[in-house]
């Protein structure tokens, strides 16, 4: 029987007693899945996973995405990206003027349908540093007052890839506009949806207004006590629901010599609808399809 240890009041849950590497039967992929649901990020320690045993695990949860639209995946495994300390989407990056917000993301919501879920495994993991940090983004809409609610429920945000990305972008170019509050497809929960790496504007509002009120919301929703602080080890892997998180990559990493190894795949999402009923709007570029 499937364990799940909560690590921390509002999200992450630690699964044990299941080998991912195997088959799973059909109890243990509905449990690992209503833990996810509720938990928004889980995670697996002592895994013996490689590529094609990651990408047999997703499918028990649905159909997979290409590695990255924009930045490919492996020529054999085309559903794997390599999350390398050196990667191409770090490439051509400066160092940035920080905020407290910086460097949290949601995958891919550039793109009309991102990524439902993503999975990381750690393969060349560092004796510390490194560590991943997610948000509850259910539990930052829930603990805003009605009114902001209220106000919020309204609006669009436009997502789009970072300027940092350059000539990779500028060869697909994605642009949408999604609701700043999604509705859950299977919880129904309402979610902030602001993903600070992707987000740029609110649609209709004056810059000077959008950016203060992205910037309440964006130092709102990474609240420690909306967080979990995950630490890798060899054969750990994270499995995340992208539809209710952000997260954020590590940067203490490039501080010391460790190399740092991971791999992901990413699961097909459905288009965002907001609580008017209204769905996210494709600007520029295509939908995410299965591969």
């Amino acid at each position: 029987m499937v364990k799940v240890i909560p690590l921390s009041v509002h999200i992450g849950a630690q699964i044990e007693d299941v080998d991912i590497s195997k088959p799973l039967q059909p109890k243990e992929v509905q449990d690992i899945r209503s833990a996810l649901l509720k938990w928004k990020v889980i995670f697996f320690r002592g895994q013996s996973l490689d590529h094609q045993k990651q990408i047999d695990f997703a499918h028990n949860f649905g159909a997979l995405t290409p590695g990255h639209v924009v930045f490919g995946g492996d020529d054999k495994y085309p559903e794997i990206y390599s999350v390398a300390k050196f990667r191409a989407a770090n490439s051509n990056a400066s160092r940035p003027t920080l905020r407290p917000w910086s460097g949290w993301h949601t995958d891919i919501t550039a793109a009309i349908n991102p990524p439902a879920a993503s999975i990381l495994r750690g393969d060349i993991v560092p004796p510390y540093g490194g560590d991943t940090q997610w948000t509850n983004l259910a539990a930052a809409y829930n603990a805003l007052s009605p009114v902001l609610q209220y106000f919020l429920e309204g609006l669009k945000g436009r997502h789009s890839f970072p300027k940092k990305y350059g000539e990779f972008v500028n060869k697909n170019m994605i642009i949408s506009n999604h609701p700043l509050v999604r509705v859950h497809p299977e919880t129904g929960e309402r979610v902030l949806y602001i993903s600070p790496g992707f987000l740029k504007a609110i649609v209709g509002l004056a810059p000077q207004e959008s950016v203060k009120i992205l910037e309440m919301l964006w130092e709102h929703a990474v609240r420690p006590e909306f967080t979990v602080r995950f630490k890798w080890e060899p054969g750990s892997v994270a499995f995340w629901d992208n539809r209710s998180t952000a997260h954020l990559a590590p940067r203490d990493i490039y501080d010391v010599d460790f190399e740092r190894q991971f791999y992901r795949v990413t699961l097909v999402g459905d288009v965002p609808v907001g609580v008017d009923g209204q769905s996210s709007e494709s600007i520029e570029g295509d939908m995410i399809v299965e591969i």
